[in-house]
């Protein structure tokens, strides 16, 4: 794998594509992977000065992605849009209790626990807000799909299944609802003319607060890691 030189040597994936005509880079948000695509006979010589001439872009994009913290007992996480402590519980499910966040078990698993419950949580939520935005447009949704995206916070298909990130429960419950009236809001217009606008108003007026929460706080959502404590070594 090619890689681009210096403080730290950044790793460079390249993909030929017969229909790819000029070099282009792409970093992918949910891992930081550098990728560059470029002609089918494009030389590799070409496509790293190609890289070169970029990498003053490529290090400020990873610089400004934010670097992921391991989750576990006396944490705080932000769960729709306030922040909570996640501390030792009782019985066997994870309980929101004022600010904290009780979660029973191996005190090891508790990262992975808190993980599941954000994601029923999200579910649940999202599922309430397709539900009633799709009820006020006289529409249907075929699916909820949850998944761990840093490209986009929900997606619609031609099929008419939605697709969102499940740290949007991380973000205020208005946030969610905007994220969940857009997704909707493409049941009747796929694309993202003057005419969806007018919907998306219609479900949700004064959205434009929302988005701008998005584009200033809503990466922050991605730097929480949800796995297990790392085993002492001895």
């Amino acid at each position: 794998m090619p890689i681009l030189p210096g403080p730290p040597p950044v790793e460079i994936t390249l993909r030929r594509s017969a229909r790819t005509r000029r070099f282009s880079l792409r970093i992918s948000r949910l891992d930081g992977r550098v990728t560059l695509s470029m002609p089918l006979r494009a030389r590799e010589a070409e496509a790293l000065r190609f890289a070169t001439e970029q990498e003053a872009w490529i290090r400020s994009t990873l610089a400004d992605m934010p670097s992921q913290r391991l989750i576990g007992l006396g944490d705080e996480i932000p769960f729709e849009g306030r922040m909570v402590r996640i501390v030792p519980g009782q019985g066997r499910s994870v309980q929101l209790l004022g600010d904290s966040l009780a979660v029973p078990g191996d005190p090891a698993q508790a990262g992975v626990r808190v993980g599941a419950f954000l994601k029923v949580m999200a579910r649940d939520r999202l599922a309430a807000a397709c539900d009633r935005h799709a009820a006020a447009l006289g529409r249907r949704y075929t699916r909820i799909t949850l998944r761990d995206t840093r490209s986009r916070w929900g997606s619609c298909a031609h099929d008419g299944a939605l697709m969102f990130s499940w740290r949007l429960i991380m973000a205020p419950p208005t946030v969610l609802d905007y994220v969940a009236a857009h997704e909707v809001a493409h049941l009747v217009e796929m694309n993202h003319s003057a005419a969806f606008w007018a919907v998306v108003t219609r479900l949700y007026p004064r959205w434009q607060v929302q988005r701008a929460w998005l584009h200033d706080a809503g990466q922050a959502l991605h730097g929480h890691r949800f796995g297990p404590a790392p085993a002492n070594e001895d």
